[in-house]
């Protein structure tokens, strides 16, 4: 019998947004492919990329990252609608997607973005692709919005941090849903266990002690430390507005999920990665594969009943 229309809906969750590229290795492995990718914020990146064919060196530019590195994407300013413009991240999305349009892709593809003017939510399904995605990662008050067709539109996890109801309304019967946010609130840390936020000593220390790669003076860490903050308790700004934005959209995307529940959850343990930690994408890949195989028995489960 022919098996149903596949759909995968890719959620939202900043650094720890490397786990999906594991998870379409594991779907990837285990004879699952998707006919139809929705993705919110990271998840729009990874399923916009994946669906132009360039996954690999999506993969390739993730492992390679260092805080250090990080950093240097990031185009900080002072005035404007987010700390970073976004620009430098931009180059280099384009530089991987070109000129493609939403209709090129290999599958269909959609993602989500806010409306920051009405707070509709905003489906891409076609035109430049590139922008779409950028409009669907800009988190509000760290990248400024992005203007499409006369709308500032902002991070789509405002509104819909998985989208399982885009992937219904385009077609799809057997919905497929990676959430990030699973275990990340109320998450208790263990002695010596490595904190989500709150690292930019050891930062610090990286910029100082690697001459080649040394970006900063003293005014410079300075802004990083009112901007990261130094520990738990000296909060920073990003951190305060990061640590938001993941309480909005867990109890959101919770809300959500109960409302238009996918057919299969797929919930990588993730939670003691920080949401700015894009630095460790060898353990979120590694992770998303293993999600796969524990969810692999409700998913076949699922196959066979709607086939």
């Amino acid at each position: 019998m022919p098996r149903p229309r596949i759909g995968l809906a890719l959620g939202s969750g900043a650094g720890r947004g490397w786990t999906h590229i594991g998870i379409l290795h594991g779907l990837k492995k285990a004879g699952i492919e998707p006919d139809v990718v929705c993705g919110t914020s990271v998840g729009a990146l990874v399923g916009g990329v994946y669906l132009s064919g360039n996954l690999d060196m999506l993969e390739a530019w993730a492992r390679s990252l260092t805080k250090v590195r990080m950093l240097r994407y990031l185009d900080f300013r002072v005035l404007g609608g987010g700390f970073i413009s976004g620009d430098k991240l931009q180059t280099l999305l384009e530089r991987n997607l070109g000129d493609m349009k939403i209709e090129d892709f290999s599958k269909p593809f959609a993602s989500v973005a806010t409306d920051l003017t009405t707070g509709h939510e905003i489906w891409f399904q076609s035109g430049h692709a590139a922008d779409a995605i950028r409009a669907s990662y800009a988190l509000p008050g760290v990248f400024r919005p992005v203007e499409i067709g006369g709308k500032s539109l902002v991070d789509g996890a405002l509104v819909n941090p998985v989208p399982v109801s885009v992937c219904r309304a385009m077609g799809a019967e057997l919905v497929i849903a990676a959430n990030l946010s699973a275990d990340v609130i109320g998450k208790h840390w263990k002695e010596g266990e490595r904190p989500p936020r709150g690292q930019v000593e050891d930062f610090l220390k990286t910029l100082d002690e690697d001459a080649d790669e040394k970006t900063g003076n003293g005014m410079f860490q300075s802004l990083l430390q009112s901007v990261f903050g130094t520990d738990k308790t000296d909060h920073g700004l990003f951190s305060v507005m990061i640590a938001s934005l993941n309480i909005i959209q867990d109890r959101l995307g919770r809300s959500r999920l109960a409302g238009d529940p996918p057919d299969v959850q797929i919930t990588p343990r993730i939670g003691h990665i920080g949401l700015l930690e894009f630095d460790r994408a060898a353990e979120c890949i590694e992770e998303g594969e293993a999600a796969v195989e524990r969810a692999l028995p409700t998913l076949k489960d699922a196959l066979a009943v709607l086939s």
